[in-house]
């Protein structure tokens, strides 16, 4: 099973999972948890392969991951904890494995926030995915990975999200790396199933204003879902709960309090 961990409120029956990104660790929420955790239940994860979640001895033999795997990975623990229903905020890869679990288990999902959501690979994002399946056999993990944050997260005012994913992409081993990256081999189907089909969940897309890769095809998006919110944060990157902790604790647990706000393409 995920390592996870727990803050149980006294009174609260309301859960929320926060389900990190490729490379992260239940660490990227640490400026999350303070707030969060006087007002509700609360579940960190480290995903398989990233901080304290080892891969398993099956996995010692099995050279690719998928999503519905990791996905179940995700529903094993909140089966394991007797979770019936929680919100689940999301950042980055982690807002696509937020996405397929409510396409598989909607029942689940009381709603989702997705933090530099990723719907859509773009020319640029195909591009690099390209390169990286190039050169991933001959180019330390760890360069490819400082290049694609790079490209993701280019500005001086990105810098701190940069080095916190690349110091915990430190973690990871070559082997571990090459298998999430082959998972982009199943990520285009995936994405255009998650734009066809309105889950009629409530989700909040909390977005960098300065997020080029991925929100315009958000915007998209939340034009044509019904139940969808977006919030751009100006002047702020991929990254949006460490890069603006404060707006995004503010309007998530303002959201997660009463899922029929709405925002409208709100930007702050």
């Amino acid at each position: 099973m995920l390592n996870y961990y727990t803050y149980v409120h006294k009174e609260s029956t309301t859960w929320v999972t926060f389900v990190h990104g490729a490379g992260g660790s239940s660490s990227i929420w640490f400026k999350q948890v303070r707030e969060f955790k006087k007002r509700f239940n609360v579940l960190l994860l480290d995903l398989r392969g990233h901080g304290k979640s080892k891969p398993s001895l099956k996995d010692a033999f099995n050279d690719k991951y998928t999503f519905d795997a990791i996905t179940h990975d995700i529903v094993e623990v909140i089966d394991h904890l007797k979770i019936n229903k929680s919100h689940f905020v999301g950042i980055s890869l982690g807002t696509i494995l937020i996405r397929n679990l409510a396409e598989k288990h909607p029942q689940r999902v009381e709603s989702m926030v997705m933090g530099g959501a990723i719907m859509q690979l773009d020319i640029r994002s195909r591009i690099l995915i390209r390169l990286g399946n190039l050169f991933k056999s001959v180019i330390p993990y760890l360069w490819l990975y400082k290049f694609f944050a790079f490209i993701i997260m280019p500005n001086k005012n990105h810098r701190e999200s940069r080095s916190l994913f690349v110091r915990e992409a430190k973690k990871l081993y070559q082997k571990e790396f090459t298998r999430w990256f082959r998972l982009t081999s199943e990520i285009n189907p995936l994405l255009r199933l998650f734009r066809v089909v309105d889950t009629k969940i409530p989700t909040l897309y909390v977005m960098g204003g300065e997020d080029y890769l991925f929100l315009p095809a958000v915007e998209k998006i939340v034009k044509n879902h019904t139940a969808s919110n977006l919030l751009t944060i100006d002047k702020c990157g991929h990254v949006v709960n460490v890069e603006q902790p404060h707006i995004f604790n503010r309007m998530v647990i303002a959201y997660v309090s009463d899922t029929n706000m709405q925002f409208t393409e709100q930007t702050i």
